[in-house]
């Protein structure tokens, strides 16, 4: 019976590979076990949100409480690594890193003018939040095809930098 789970997992777990990296259900299955206390495959769901923040995901509790209605697992109930998988997927989608770049945008255009200056754009994502370095702003224009004293326009550059990765 145990093989079945382990085989029905591993088909699971094959299938979000299209969507997550090797790595990262790596990653998530190593986090995930430091909180399978009986070693049965499952973590409880109180301890769900604390397992997605180490992840970097950031879930509020309402947010987490919803994950775990839509799976129908009662809060003082556990859930298995493949659940896992798909709640945490689904939060990152959430976490849309557009929303996140087209608020820091529009912060900083005051006059609505659908675009900021490249130093503009420089001097946020250096100073604030998840701080990048000077490079990776660069690597990030360069990308963008954005010149470093030009214009950013929000909707063509949101596009380019939140594209997947070519799928060789």
């Amino acid at each position: 019976r145990n093989y079945l789970n382990l085989r029905r997992g591993h088909k699971f777990e094959k299938k979000m590979a299209k969507f997550l990296s090797q790595d990262q259900i790596n990653e998530f299955k190593e986090c995930f076990s430091l909180y399978d206390n009986k070693q049965k495959g499952k973590i409880l769901a109180k301890d769900l949100i604390t397992v997605m923040r180490c992840l970097g995901t950031s879930p509020t509790p309402g947010e987490v409480e919803k994950h775990l209605q839509h799976h129908k697992i009662d809060r003082n109930g556990e859930l298995d690594f493949s659940t896992f998988l798909t709640i945490i997927h689904n939060q990152m989608k959430q976490e849309d890193p557009k929303k996140e770049i087209l608020e820091a945008m529009l912060m900083t255009d005051k006059q609505k003018r659908g675009f900021i200056m490249a130093s503009e754009l420089r001097a946020k994502l250096t100073k604030l939040g998840e701080k990048l370095t000077d490079a990776e702003v660069d690597e990030l224009l360069k990308e963008a095809n954005i010149t470093p004293n030009g214009i950013v326009k929000y909707e063509e550059f949101i596009r380019m930098v939140t594209l997947p990765p070519p799928d060789y």
